[in-house]
């Protein structure tokens, strides 16, 4: 889980395994040891460059197979356990990425101590895991643990304790804990202002961080500023065509939208959607989720016949980068099944909305209070229908799910 950015697409995940090839020196392996693993971890990297996530997952799977190898305890398969669960998580399969974060977290403390930094770092990904499946106290105590061994280790003023605190914000905002996501960030802040200065690079994620929770709170000056002061100094640090640019951009577009102010969310999401596809390709992930922002604001218009395309493309490149049974891929499924709806297209729309709700059910589980969304979304569509028996049934299954878990609107911070 990353401070600057909680949307779940490859962009952080590459981060994270690019950073495993570079670790292995670190964990002691000879030039000629272990051949087959290293290839199998670099060929993973390339995966995600490529934004080939079941390969990806392929390879970390011939990885964690040739480190069971090493030994039980081997820091190499402690690591590719964790990247493991970490592209699982990407995809949505938290059950499973779960057991292997687990199994790596089992393998760190036995091998380094409970208090180790790589123990710290493994109970961040587990935390994120726990934070999408709307188990918040035990993220909560994952998160507060591992802070507590960075702030140990490395001292209260180091920048991975600032990254902690940025993660430990995140999880309260998604909650609603406004007043202590706050703390936290304005922690953070504090910290890498002093070591970094008010106008590093460092600081625009949780400038971001910032705006997004105070524009959540109903303060879009405070908002306004802080993200368009991380957008100029991403700007200043980085050019202004570099992808973190289109990130800022792409959170100003949200604000914008959300404050109603059309033209000016239109202008943010093009000029990102132009640096996302000349950076990145035109069938990148990133460009995916802009694309999914400007349809949904060109929804919000009335503009569906606009939307539409741009969903349609959004979907392509998901099913083409996860497979035909993501998270993602039933969301974009929902968005443009919504669409079909608006334009009386009701039979498409039905098709759209129950394969989507059959991802969801799949991946997340039946009792997954995003299966009790696409019930509700369903459900209306059948009033619609004239189908009241049918719609009256998904709602009773709906209100079931949201009985044992509660839905809590996730912030997107990216």
């Amino acid at each position: 889980m990353t401070a600057a950015k909680q949307t779940v697409h490859g962009r952080a995940y590459l981060t994270v395994l690019a950073g495993a090839v570079v670790l292995l020196l670190c964990l002691g392996a000879a030039p000629a040891e272990g051949p087959e693993w290293r290839d199998a971890m670099n060929a993973a990297v390339k995966a995600l460059e490529e934004s080939r996530y079941a390969d990806a997952e392929g390879f970390l799977r011939t990885a964690v197979a040739e480190a069971e190898k090493f030994g039980r305890t081997d820091a190499r398969l402690a690591l590719s356990l964790n990247r493991l669960g970490t592209i699982l998580y990407s995809q949505g399969k938290y059950a499973e990425a779960e057991r292997f974060y687990k199994r790596a977290l089992g393998i760190l403390e036995e091998t380094y101590g409970p208090g180790h930094l790589r123990v710290a770092d493994d109970l961040t990904g587990l935390a994120g895991i726990y934070q999408m499946q709307r188990r918040f106290a035990e993220a909560e105590a994952l998160l507060d643990r591992s802070l507590a061994i960075r702030e140990r280790v490395l001292g209260k003023d180091h920048p991975d304790v600032a990254q902690s605190l940025n993660n430990l914000g995140t999880l309260y905002s998604t909650q609603g804990k406004s007043v202590e996501a706050e703390s936290c960030f304005r922690r953070a802040y504090a910290i890498l202002e002093k070591i970094y200065g008010p106008e590093h690079i460092t600081i625009a994620g949780t400038l971001s961080n910032l705006g997004i929770l105070y524009s959540s709170r109903g303060k879009p000056g405070e908002a306004e500023s802080f993200l368009k002061r991380s957008l100029l100094i991403r700007e200043a640090a980085l050019g202004p065509k570099h992808a973190d640019v289109a990130t800022s951009l792409d959170n100003l577009g949200a604000f914008y939208h959300s404050q109603g102010r059309m033209l000016e969310a239109e202008g943010s999401f093009r000029r990102a959607l132009a640096i996302q596809e000349g950076v990145r390709g035109p069938d990148h992930p990133e460009v995916a989720i802009t694309l999914g922002h400007l349809a949904t604001l060109y929804e919000a218009q009335g503009k569906a016949a606009d939307a539409k395309p741009l969903i349609e493309r959004s979907l392509g490149i998901w099913e083409k980068a996860l497979g035909p049974e993501d998270v993602r891929v039933a969301s974009t499924l929902s968005s443009l099944g919504k669409i079909h709806e608006v334009q009386g297209r009701y039979e498409e729309a039905e098709l759209l909305l129950r394969r989507s709700l059959a991802i969801k059910e799949k991946v997340m589980g039946p009792a997954a209070p995003e299966v009790a969304v696409g019930l509700e979304d369903y459900a209306a569509l059948l009033r619609k229908m004239n189908r009241e028996a049918d719609a009256t049934q998904l709602e009773a299954r709906a209100r079931a799910i949201q009985t044992e878990t509660p839905v809590v609107k996730p912030t997107q911070v990216r």
